[in-house]
């Protein structure tokens, strides 16, 4: 199970000092787990309008539209896996498993593989065991570099720890991927879908820059481990992604409700020192 709540900053033990550890058990949380039917329901479709536009500007070949609304739908689609890795999306578990399922086929690989990492990555947060964020102990141009090999070795590490279930998720997950590619360029003859595959392909590659090196660079050696945002319209335009430092302090909390969980923490702790991400 993920932690949830603020004791797992006692196993980073860089992250924060003991003042710190008391005036974040002063931070209330628990009520923002509460998800109204109308919050679970736009966090199910939030990635939808994005794809559509995607898809329906490279249908019209206006790529330069259509590779904005991917990069959105990517951000979004983080947003959603996000959430359904820490089963706080508002529905059951298997409903959320089955997202992760369609999520995987839509952005491309397996999201339960990524899911293993990322509830690791809070366990052994920038520990040298932690492939999620190999990202972040390089330089931005580094992290770029990694390009295809990054999801590869996540998904590596993935089906070497998981459990007999979560490998069974991560293999289905990839024959799924395998057929929605073979039928997209083998089987269809629909540019944009090829298109979409394509651009999910170059997110995939990019993601050990923009998921990682954006939040925890320069947070390896000293200070809270991870970056946060403060700018209300920079955290808007990126969805909210961007709370990260909130995000590893209170991991079950949905990021619709960190920017409400940032003015709590910076509340009861207002002299701590938290860097950005832009």
């Amino acid at each position: 199970m993920p932690p949830t709540n603020a004791l797992v900053v006692r196993s980073q033990a860089r992250t924060v000092d003991d003042s710190l550890h008391d005036s974040l058990r002063r931070v209330e949380w628990t009520d923002l787990l509460r998800l109204r039917r109308r919050d679970v329901v736009h966090e199910l479709l939030i990635s939808l309008p994005w794809l559509a536009g995607s898809i329906l500007a490279a249908a019209n070949e206006n790529y330069f539209i259509a590779l904005a609304c991917s990069f959105m739908f990517f951000l979004t689609g983080l947003r959603q896996v996000h959430n359904a890795f820490h089963y706080a999306l508002g529905i059951s578990r298997l409903a959320t498993d089955c997202v992760m399922l369609v999520l995987s086929v839509l952005m491309l690989g397996s999201m339960h593989a990524v899911q293993i990492n990322h509830l690791r990555h809070h366990r052994h947060c920038m520990a040298e065991d932690d492939v999620e964020a190999m990202g972040a102990r390089t330089s931005a141009v580094g992290a770029l570099l990694l390009g295809p090999w990054y999801p590869v070795c996540l998904h590596r590490k993935a089906l070497e720890v998981a459990t007999t279930s979560q490998r069974k998720w991560i293999w289905a997950e990839l024959l799924v991927n395998g057929l929605w590619i073979a039928l997209v360029f083998l089987a269809l003859d629909i540019p944009s879908l090829q298109y979409h595959v394509i651009a999910m392909a170059v997110g995939q590659c990019l993601t050990a820059f923009f998921a990682v090196w954006t939040t925890h660079h320069g947070c390896v050696h000293e200070g809270p481990i991870a970056r946060t945002i403060r700018n209300r319209f920079k955290a808007i335009i990126t969805y909210d992604m961007f709370y990260h430092f909130e995000h590893h302090t209170f991991p079950a909390v949905p990021t619709c409700k960190l920017a409400i969980l940032a003015k709590r923490i910076e509340a009861c702790t207002p002299d701590l020192q938290l860097k950005k991400v832009y």
